[in-house]
């Protein structure tokens, strides 16, 4: 994460922007009245994505048993006849 102020991102803005873009670099802008974030769209798409799966109470119960299945209990998708 990049840690800067409002007059160091003015500097340097496309530059962070573009770290921000390429290697989802997390910007923190600290500012008299607080700070904020600057994330990737695709950063903020995973972020949305992992909120609504959580949300929903039934698919996270899913979700966490299959992430305790054993991998001897799953099937190989190279298995399933489509």
């Amino acid at each position: 994460m990049t840690n800067t102020n409002a007059t160091q991102l003015r500097k340097n803005l496309f530059g962070m922007l573009g770290n921000a873009i390429k290697y989802n670099e997390t910007i923190s802008v600290n500012t008299k009245d607080g700070n904020v974030f600057i994330i990737s769209e695709e950063e903020y798409n995973g972020m949305i994505a992992t909120i609504e799966l959580n949300s929903n109470a039934s698919l996270h119960d899913k979700i966490i048993a299959g992430k305790n299945e054993s991998l001897d209990n799953c099937v190989s998708l190279d298995d399933i006849k489509w």
